[in-house]
């Protein structure tokens, strides 16, 4: 399962991966069940892949930003 593929969710090279495998679904109705369009798949789900990881870093410096704050506030109470 991926997620949610609106294009104002994502970055526009995924965009790009996106919409060719929504263009690959639209022209080969049938032979999307046979795996006629699992490369464009593959690049799709590689590239959401990536963003979710680059998202992750950046949450991830954010708390440790928001923990030393913490840190930080704690001992200058004491």
């Amino acid at each position: 399962m991926h997620p949610d593929l609106s294009p104002h969710l994502h970055t526009d090279e995924c965009n790009a991966a996106i919409n060719m495998l929504k263009q690959c679904h639209l022209e080969h109705k049938f032979l999307k069940f046979f795996g006629h369009c699992n490369d464009f798949d593959r690049v799709m789900r590689k590239c959401l892949w990536k963003e979710m990881e680059d998202k992750r870093a950046v949450n991830f410096a954010k708390s440790k930003e928001r923990r030393q704050k913490i840190i930080d506030a704690a001992k200058e109470g004491l």
